[in-house]
């Protein structure tokens, strides 16, 4: 009992203080039973990265295939899980640089914990899953650091939208039996920086309002103009043409003449 609660405080620990920021180790659950097998990769850059372990028993801090495991390609694998592979697991980098810290614990036990490795972020929906080495269909109850929280009737637990409340130590109990405990992680939204703004964007923006207000401007001006051209009614040209009297109009004819030659007749004295 002992030598469990120095692996969890230790794993526990290992999980607080790693690095989880470009994170090249990976698994889909930190609990596993006896005599199952495991791969373990550094993914991003393998060449690049060595995978390596301690323990509480020797702390030491072997690479994979001294003394544990063994090579296959980039990867590491574990044939048949004990309990003694239990403990601190992490990529590192020539350099010494340490990425991943997780905990791996190996039960020989009958029910493990199936939880989220590495820390979950804020808002995100998180299922925990109780199980034996034949089925996870059935009820479980679920506790959080040491507190009953419920009863699943299928054995699968999920949390929604989890904040930083939810963190804690989790266990479960499915058929009388208790799965060891599995520290849940949460951390906080990721702030992004407002994106800079593309000097490209402004000019295709530019010649965009251009292409559609150019016509408009175009056919105003021409309209404009038009309209300061047009002739006016006071400069059209005016004629006027006196028809001389006709017959028809009565005997005023011959009166007419001579009223006009009177009239134009010059005087000398």
């Amino acid at each position: 009992m002992e030598g469990a609660s120095v692996l969890w405080l230790l794993g526990l620990t290992s999980l607080l203080s790693g690095s989880t920021s470009q994170a090249p180790l990976s698994l889909s659950s930190s609990q596993f039973f006896s005599w199952t097998s495991l791969t373990l990769s550094c993914e991003d850059d393998p060449s690049g990265w060595t995978l390596r372990r301690t323990t509480p028993r020797g702390k030491e801090k072997a690479p994979c295939g001294d003394g544990w495991g063994y090579l296959a390609g980039s990867s590491c694998e574990i044939s048949f899980l004990v309990p003694l592979d239990s403990g601190v697991y992490w990529c590192e980098t020539t350099e010494g640089e340490t990425r991943t810290t997780i905990n791996i614990t190996v039960t020989g036990g009958p029910v493990i914990l199936q939880s989220p490795v590495l820390p979950v972020m804020e808002g995100h929906d998180v299922t925990l899953s109780c199980r034996t080495k034949t089925t996870s269909d059935l009820p479980a109850d679920f506790y959080k650091d040491g507190s009953f929280m419920r009863t699943e009737p299928t054995g699968h637990m999920t949390l929604q939208h989890v904040a930083r409340s939810d963190e804690g130590l989790y266990r479960c109990n499915m058929s009388g039996a208790e799965s060891p405990p599995s520290w849940l992680a949460v951390t906080g939204q990721p702030t992004t920086p407002p994106p800079a703004s593309d000097p490209s964007h402004l000019v295709i923006r530019i010649v965009c309002h251009l292409v559609v207000f150019c016509p408009y401007c175009i056919s105003t001006f021409i309209m404009v103009s038009l309209y300061r051209h047009r002739p006016t009614v006071n400069d059209l040209p005016v004629s006027m043409v006196m028809a001389p009297p006709t017959h028809a109009e009565g005997g005023l004819g011959d009166d007419y003449d001579d009223l006009i030659t009177a009239a134009t007749t010059e005087h000398h004295f």
